[in-house]
């Protein structure tokens, strides 16, 4: 590795560690698609039925998945983000009625809150692994909170056990965000998505395991499942016979042929995670001893949606996040700093309140007990991961030994050339 390591930066004009593509999960050889899926599909073509209120497909992958997780119910839906709103609906909060989640997530984990009419509160978060700070969610709770979303970023697992505990004082929800976080576990062991009152997963084209799109939401309450269930089916209680709507919902069907891609998909994820897992050892074996970078903190539990990277600018003599970004892609690596451009709270859907026309509903008092700040500063940490710290690497369960050994090769070599610099 040390001949690639210490070259003028492919930035400035020398060689780039890289040039061929790695594989990506928006083609074939980064997905693990194949014939297993082709099948499926063709099961369904052949049977006539592609919605889930006729056909088997979508209750046969619910059971699957619940038995998977080990748990009493599985909820499939359109999308991570219906999964997520499922979740909310099943909170039931009143107009104005708090939620507190994490600055650093998909617009996903957020918008169903609005869509609900509940207020997101956002907490900070633990500077070494960009998940929510449980100390930080304390201080944020008030007599209209409802609900704790915990995302597990990048499939590391968040401190879901401790947040469990504060949820169950103070008599409130907590949801976790698994749509990064197939099986990853937390310290105890335990399946990220089975620690809290429900937990919602993604099947989008860039997850663990992919139907191009898609979502399921777990949870041990049989009231809380009944809920999700019909607020996916337009609150239509189909199981009592009756065409009926219960309460405002809307249609996050899952399809016959999204089902049996994710049927076909499921015993494969095992392997997935393990494939990710590997390398990303090996990685972290590789560039252990660089001064100002720091690996995730893994216990063996990660499942590495993504590989993050924490930058020390100081250590790393000059080198932010968005300097080390650019300098890995320029040497070929898909790498980028900061993964969001700013905090969610800073998107113009809360911070200019573009909501339900120009009425800034539900961010108004009322129904909000008061407007809530979306400034810059409210949540510090998460501000510094974007702007200064955080390096994402893609990662890919297709990945092997010398992609692993280019990506380490470059990062040597941007990490030589800041700190000679």
């Amino acid at each position: 590795m040390t001949g690639r390591t210490n070259g003028t930066l492919a930035r400035d004009g020398g060689e780039p560690v890289r040039t061929a593509p790695f594989p990506t999960v928006n083609q074939a050889g980064g997905r693990t698609l194949g014939a297993e899926e082709l099948e499926a599909l063709g099961r369904v073509i052949a049977s006539g039925q592609l919605g889930c209120t006729v056909g088997g497909e979508t209750r046969a992958l619910e059971r699957e998945f619940a038995g998977y997780y080990g748990i009493g119910h599985a909820v499939a839906s359109s999308s991570g983000t219906a999964a997520l709103h499922l979740a909310v609906a099943a909170v039931d909060p009143e107009p104005g009625d708090e939620i507190i989640t994490t600055p650093i997530t998909d617009a996903g984990t957020v918008l169903p809150m609005l869509l609900q009419n509940a207020v997101p509160v956002f907490a900070d978060l633990d500077p070494a692994t960009g998940n929510l700070d449980v100390e930080s969610v304390r201080q944020r709770i008030t007599s209209r909170t409802r609900a704790i979303c915990v995302v597990h970023l990048f499939g590391s697992a968040a401190p879901a056990a401790e947040l469990r505990t504060v949820a169950d004082e103070h008599g409130i929800v907590l949801i976790e965000d698994c749509a990064q976080a197939y099986l990853t576990r937390v310290d105890d062991g335990r399946l990220a998505g089975t620690i809290g009152h429900i937990g919602c997963f993604s099947l989008q084209q860039s997850k663990h395991i992919t139907a191009g799109d898609g979502g399921l939401s777990i949870s041990d309450d049989p009231a809380l499942a009944r809920r999700m269930r019909l607020f996916a089916d337009k609150g239509w209680p189909r199981d009592t016979d009756e065409r009926t709507h219960l309460f405002l919902s809307t249609n996050y069907r899952m399809t016959e042929l999204q089902a049996a891609v994710a049927r076909a998909q499921l015993p494969k994820l095992a392997g997935v995670v393990a494939a990710r897992r590997a390398t990303a050892q090996r990685l972290t074996d590789a560039i252990s001893g660089l001064s100002g970078l720091r690996a995730p903190r893994d216990t063996g539990g990660m499942s590495y949606w993504q590989y993050p990277l924490l930058v020390d600018d100081a250590e790393a003599a000059g080198g932010t996040n968005h300097e080390y970004g650019r300098a890995l892609a320029a040497e070929g690596i898909p790498a980028s700093g900061g993964y969001l451009t700013r905090p969610v709270y800073r998107t113009p859907v809360l911070a200019e309140r573009r909501t339900y026309g120009g009425s800034g509903y539900p961010l108004t008092a009322p129904p909000a007990s008061q407007e809530p700040c979306y400034d810059r500063g409210i949540c510090p940490v998460a501000e510094s991961l974007i702007d200064e710290r955080l390096v994402v690497v893609s990662w890919n369960e297709a990945y092997d030994e010398s992609d692993v050994d280019d990506i380490a090769a470059a990062i040597h070599k941007v990490h030589h050339a800041f700190t000679r610099r």
